[in-house]
């Protein structure tokens, strides 16, 4: 356990950032996946929207956004 209180304070907010993180990236997951079973074009700009905003709060990586958007992209062409 932390003896300073801003280290206190740190593990506290590390604990909430992790739920609220691994939230996110659990639905990105579930999105993702769904869209690879059935990919319309109705669908695909939510895909897109969920991954940017997850870049957008470093998340994940925004090269790694850009490069699914890509890949999901073209899966609409076939």
């Amino acid at each position: 356990m932390p003896v300073i209180r801003s280290a206190a304070k740190k593990l506290r907010q590390a604990k909430i950032h992790t739920v609220r993180n691994r939230a996110v990236k659990d639905d990105l997951k579930k999105t993702i996946a769904a869209f690879r079973r059935k990919p319309t074009a109705k669908e695909y700009p939510r895909v897109v929207s969920k991954l940017s905003k997850a870049a957008k709060l470093n998340i994940i990586h925004s090269n790694k956004s850009a490069r699914l958007a890509s890949r999901l992209s073209k899966l609409l062409v076939k």
